[in-house]
């Protein structure tokens, strides 16, 4: 299940700022045509921060009913306090959904002991698997693999998505974790390179635009086929790059726009629109990528 090319997928929002449930389910169906083998529902990329817990319950259930079983479902999880993620963990756990996303704590900075403790509680509000998530340049704490390997332990935690982009972590990790452990990647840029050295797939945001070039280079990666894996990534290197210019999912939301998949690139402040520089720069990657 966790496993392949799984997309960070965005939330489609109106020009008002509501969620769009019509263009969501769109999304959904283009992904599962594109081959997309999974997708994470209100992660970061989805604009977690900024959505209101009913709206985040109803994005998700929006996608599992979009979804209709075709296509694996991860619901994000993760939140600062850890009451609030157990109680977001339960009411999540009422939908048809596979799995969760869960990641680190932002902005308290605990101790590893606090993550593990953190991580405990959460895994014992649902018998759900759950996939942790290191993102220190997001959540300003970083999971150290000695932390993962315990967490590793319990039985409903089963693998991480890690976004340090550092291939001597992926190797940390593998000497660790427990067997059959899911490792992986949260660097777009380094998911080629992770993948080909024993990783287990992506979760992307590179995925939300060149679905389809994704999948082709999880399949070339994880059957080892590495220059056939090198000349795919060749083409989306520079998308990896600019989607993330400006904050994260600022970049892929006008993308979406540009080739015609949302009508929309609408975002809840504090984001706001891409700049002109910024369009410029993804414009060429697309064109680059053959997706305009």
């Amino acid at each position: 299940m966790f496993s392949g090319s799984i997309v960070a997928l965005v939330t489609p929002m109106t020009i008002e700022g509501a969620v769009d449930f019509d263009a969501l389910k769109s999304l959904v169906k283009w992904h599962i045509e594109q081959g997309t083998q999974g997708i994470v529902a209100v992660g970061t990329t989805g604009e977690s921060a900024t959505l209101e817990t009913d709206e985040h319950l109803a994005v998700v259930k929006a996608v599992c009913e979009a979804a209709n079983g075709r296509i694996h479902v991860i619901a994000g999880n993760g939140g600062s306090a850890t009451h609030k993620v157990v109680a977001l963990t339960e009411a999540l756990d009422a939908l048809p959904i596979d799995g969760f996303l869960t990641a680190t704590p932002a902005y308290n900075k605990p101790t590893q002991q606090g993550l593990i403790a953190h991580f405990k509680a959460v895994a014992k509000a649902t018998d759900k698997p759950i996939v942790l998530y290191n993102v220190p340049g997001r959540t300003a704490v970083d999971m150290k693999p000695q932390t993962v390997a315990v967490l590793s332990e319990l039985n409903n935690i089963v693998g991480i998505k890690e976004a340090t982009g550092d291939l001597v972590r992926l190797a940390d990790l593998q000497a660790q974790v427990q067997p059959g452990f899911a490792l992986l990647s949260g660097d777009d840029a380094t998911s080629r390179a992770f993948m080909l050295a024993g990783g287990h797939g992506v979760i992307s945001v590179t995925a939300n635009v060149a679905p389809k070039a994704m999948r082709t280079l999880c399949d070339q990666a994880l059957a080892g086929h590495g220059a056939d894996a090198l000349a795919t990534d060749g083409l989306i290197q520079g998308l990896h790059r600019s989607l993330f210019i400006e904050a994260n999912p600022t970049p892929a939301k006008w993308a979406l726009k540009r080739m015609g998949v949302l009508a929309t690139d609408n975002l809840r402040l504090p984001l706001v629109p891409l700049t002109q520089a910024g369009q410029a720069s993804v414009e060429a990657d697309l064109k680059i990528a053959g997706l305009i």
